[in-house]
């Protein structure tokens, strides 16, 4: 038997008075040991799983996004999903109506302004390089006969060029119907702007981000008619949402930002529908499908060269740009992501990135941060 002897002081120590005791004292320390063990090895095993778990839902997106692309984003899917347009939907004019236009001298931006100019809009076309945008200009005055076409020159890049900007347009008072965000780059390797941000975010998601908020007072002046477009891109299937809004990793990827990049557009325009519901503007993101562009061909010309002859034409990337422009507000729904004249869903299956889009709250407080806003528009 054991008993429990007062060594002194205000405890008790345990002594063991036969055999048998001292055999279950022995085995009861095996079995801690051996579940001690079992527990740490089950802990080793779980931590070594999430990189393969990672890499498995990586590979998933991949491949899922690389088939569902090919069905649905090339040349024969959009003929195919054409099927079912109603070509009254694309009648409407827009006269009197303004519109700006990013990155809007070449590839999908200028069949987008092109398209604008030709309804009768008020068109502002936002370039990077006078030149070039010169050249685009004289083009579409010259095919639509519409005289009301403006450049802009401005770097996306830049918040200090999107600050100027805005400021200009905004000495005029002018309502903006139409904003669409359509500027964007896919640089592979890592660049710096001089005002120190990696250059994909700096053009696909800060100069989005900074041009959109300081449009706002702009854009309600034209409510209950006005909206935003955003051009993403199906790449976005691929990548959750993430802080990680510069890619830190050394290994720098330029598609795998650009991926990312896309995502947070489609979850800023979620994020403006829901701040800014009761401002009468429309908040809308898009995928124009796999377009033969000018941009396409430079960033991804493996890509490009892959799928030749079964690529989209920038006018039919640019198709549901326009078609959401001319639709009546009741027929759309703020903040949904679209493709092909239809809303389109913004996950694909098992892919794992829906709940990433809890991380938009803290994005938009760091974006306003490097954007040099201050406030917050509630």
């Amino acid at each position: 038997m054991a008993q429990l002897e007062n060594n002194g002081g205000d405890s008790f120590v345990h002594v063991a008075e036969d055999k048998p005791m001292a055999h279950h004292n022995s085995q009861s320390s095996v079995h801690h040991e051996l579940a001690r063990t079992s527990f740490s090895l089950a802990f080793q095993i779980q931590l070594d799983f999430r990189p393969f778990a990672m890499f498995l839902a990586k590979t998933w997106r991949a491949a899922t996004f690389g088939l569902y692309g090919y069905l649905n984003f090339t040349k024969s899917g959009f003929l195919e999903h054409s099927k079912k347009f109603n070509t009254e939907d694309m009648q409407a004019q827009m006269e009197a109506k303004n519109c700006v236009v990013t990155g809007a001298n070449s590839g999908i931006g200028f069949a987008i302004t092109e398209g604008f100019a030709s309804r009768g809009a008020t068109v502002y076309m936002v370039c990077r390089n006078k030149e070039r945008g010169e050249a685009a200009l004289s083009k579409i005055k010259s095919a639509t006969g519409n005289k009301n076409v403006y450049l802009e020159v401005c770097d996306i890049s830049s918040v200090s060029d999107v600050k100027s900007f805005t400021s200009r347009l905004s000495s005029t008072n002018l309502p903006i119907h139409v904003l669409v965000n359509n500027a964007g780059v896919l640089e592979n390797n890592r660049v710096t702007t001089p005002e120190g941000y990696e250059q994909n975010f700096a053009v696909n998601v800060l100069g989005t981000y900074t041009i959109t908020e300081l449009m706002l007072p702009l854009l309600e002046k034209a409510a209950p008619d006005a909206r935003v477009i955003t051009v993403s891109s199906g790449g976005m299937y691929t990548a959750p949402l993430t802080k990680d809004l510069q890619f830190s990793d050394n290994q720098f990827n330029g598609a795998v930002q650009y991926a990312r990049n896309k995502r947070v557009q489609v979850a800023l325009t979620e994020k403006w529908s829901e701040m800014h519901k009761d401002k009468g503007i429309g908040f809308y993101s898009m995928h124009p499908g796999w377009a033969e562009t000018p941009g396409v061909t430079q960033s991804l010309p493996s890509f490009s060269k892959s799928l030749e002859g079964k690529l989209r034409t920038s006018e039919e990337g640019a198709d549901t740009v326009i078609w959401l422009a001319l639709q009546p507000k009741e027929k759309l729904v703020s903040g949904a992501f679209y493709f092909d004249r239809a809303e389109a869903p913004k996950h694909l299956l098992f892919s794992g990135t829906k709940n990433s889009h809890s991380e938009i709250d803290s994005i938009v407080e760091n974006l306003r941060s490097l954007a040099g806003l201050s406030g917050a528009r509630l």
